[in-house]
């Protein structure tokens, strides 16, 4: 009975992890996309100014576009979610693993998108798509702990 019990929630939490993941990594992919290129970015008008955001000095770390690492953040949550059980040496981790990548990325998303409103003083609609995607991971990481915790007890 406590095997069923838990097996429904992490079923569920698994669809949403994998939707949410590959949300974010079509956003990211298109934000990376678009940066590499330099062709114009969609932004819907009034919803910020995209291209703020976009050229600012924010938008790249090391040469490279933040979005490829959003996109690489997303590709491993992605191949977490979907892998880690499959392997004897990760399946005791992998819900630490999830819940490590997604902590890290959903405080970089925060900063980021502090940044975007307190200096930059706009936001970008992709970005705000790849922060509540990740704020989602996020919390359903926590949920996979508790749930994994309290069946443990």
């Amino acid at each position: 009975m406590v095997q069923t019990l838990q097996e429904r929630p992490r079923k569920i939490s698994k669809w949403i992890i994998l939707a949410a993941s590959i949300i974010g990594m079509l956003d990211a992919g298109y934000l990376t996309f678009i940066k590499l290129t330099k062709i114009p970015i969609y932004c819907t008008p009034g919803l910020g100014d995209c291209d703020v955001v976009n050229a600012s000095r924010w938008s790249e770390l090391w040469g490279i576009p933040i979005a490829a690492y959003g996109f690489a953040t997303y590709l491993a949550i992605f191949l977490i979610i979907t892998l880690a059980d499959r392997f004897k040496a990760t399946r005791a981790y992998a819900d630490l693993m999830f819940f490590a990548v997604s902590f890290m990325g959903f405080l970089y998303s925060v900063y980021l998108n502090i940044i975007g409103l307190t200096i930059l003083k706009t936001f970008c609609q992709w970005c705000v798509v790849s922060f509540t995607m990740i704020t989602t991971i996020f919390i359903v990481s926590i949920f996979r702990l508790v749930v994994k915790s309290a069946v443990q007890k």
